[in-house]
């Protein structure tokens, strides 16, 4: 069963560019369905670079001149490369063929940040375009319920389907929103597999970590602290690890699209907090994997922390279609005085407390600060949760941003 991707129209689009379209995103959240629904008229070829046999094809044509090592994989109309940060030689040979103006178009997808983006910023310079995928955002969620219907707009669903919305909201903070988990019968056998080493693949295959146990016991720890600060120097102590070491470890989860880390804004560093970030998982159901938390019930003791999590995190995948990404912070004062969420869009500021519960009173120091009075974002309004999906119009002028995605695989104005 297919769900439409709001990625779908922007994919299309960047292949209109003419460039060489790089997707990346975590593992199992759709990049080849992605791709096969966009192109299933087409003539496509598709590597895998898990599969040894692909990586030989590829290096095969890699030799030959680029005419011929065209012809040598079926003369495609469309060449699509998964896992492609799996073979070094990739960007530089794909440069080739494309400065020869082959008549294909070229399509790289990867799992992971760690080689592929380095790559493409490399040797692809002017001749790409990105694209960062996610799990399912709660729209997308949504199209999965036999209930949904396209005619029906936020404001429809949060009133007049206000019980079957509620039971979306919570199973997609349980559960998440990788694709294969929102469709199947077995949510919870998915996501321990996918919890397992399996998301995390590229790390361990990149012998940057030698134990693969540290990384699971690191993982739980964020998974318990997911929204709140995270000293490294504690988590160094808890682990028994240098404080460097924690440093890269977190890296190397942002750069396989785990986690994400939310600065603080500040423009006061005499009163304000400076320096901290807060870690979020892109996806929930991997977080409540980790911990062994699928409790479907309302009052469950993190509900509040989980509910913060998931509104964040849809808002940051929201983040990731837009033509001009916004940047994302919290804010906290020395005084302990907190703003859950911080957007500046251009000039505009904004900034949101999040609550799971009751609605209640904004603090008054960030509006006495800044002018600007945080709004509450709640579970039962999801209309008014910022940075509405984009439309396919606004997004026709992302052909022109050669760098919507740093090399940490994160949207550039997104300062995580």
């Amino acid at each position: 069963m297919y769900i439409n991707r709001d990625a779908l129209a922007i994919f299309k689009k960047l292949l209109d560019s003419g460039k060489v379209v790089v997707i990346t995103g975590a593992r199992q959240v759709g990049k080849t369905t992605l791709v096969q629904e966009a192109l299933k008229s087409e003539k496509v070829t598709l590597l895998n670079f898990d599969v040894p046999y692909d990586v030989a094809r590829f290096k095969a044509a890699g030799v030959l001149p680029p005419a011929d090592g065209l012809k040598s994989l079926n003369c495609p109309d469309f060449l699509v490369i998964d896992e492609a940060q799996r073979e070094p030689e990739s960007a530089r040979i794909v440069k080739g063929w494309y400065d020869s103006k082959l008549p294909v178009h070229i399509i790289l997808l990867g799992s992971s940040s760690l080689n592929l983006l380095a790559q493409t910023t490399e040797s692809l310079t002017g001749r790409n375009r990105k694209l960062q995928l996610s799990s399912f955002n709660l729209q997308e969620s949504l199209r999965a319920e036999s209930w949904m219907r396209p005619e029906y707009t936020m404001p429809i669903v949060e009133t007049q389907f206000a019980g079957q919305f509620r039971v979306t909201l919570l199973k997609s903070m349980v559960f998440g929103g990788y694709p294969e988990v929102v469709t199947s019968d077995d949510k919870i056998a998915l996501l321990r597999e996918l919890s397992g080493d399996y998301l995390w693949k590229d790390i361990l295959q990149s012998g940057l970590i030698k134990t693969p146990e540290l990384i699971r016991r690191l993982l739980t720890l964020l998974a318990h602290q997911a929204g709140s600060e995270v000293s490294t120097n504690e988590l160094a102590q808890q682990l028994g690890m240098a404080r460097t070491t924690i440093d890269r470890y977190l890296d190397l989860l942002e750069q396989t699209f785990v986690i994400f880390r939310l600065p603080a804004y500040s423009t006061n560093p005499r009163k304000e907090v400076v320096k901290g970030k807060k870690i979020f998982f892109w996806d929930t159901g991997i977080r409540n994997a980790i911990l062994n938390a699928f409790d479907l019930n309302e009052n469950r003791p993190d509900i509040g922390n989980l509910f913060e999590n998931y509104l964040i995190a849809e808002v940051a995948k929201r983040n990731l279609l837009r033509v001009n990404p916004a940047e994302l912070y919290f804010w906290r004062t020395v005084a302990k005085s907190e703003v859950d969420l911080v957007i500046k869009d251009g000039e505009t500021l904004t900034a949101f407390e999040i609550k799971w519960g009751r609605r209640r009173g904004s603090v008054t120091a960030f509006a006495n600060a800044y002018g600007v009075k945080p709004q509450t974002l709640t579970s039962t309004k999801p209309s008014e949760w910022p940075l509405a999906e984009t439309t396919l119009q606004e997004n026709e002028l992302m052909i022109n941003s050669d760098n919507p995605i740093n090399k940490n695989g994160n949207p550039t104005k997104i300062r995580t």
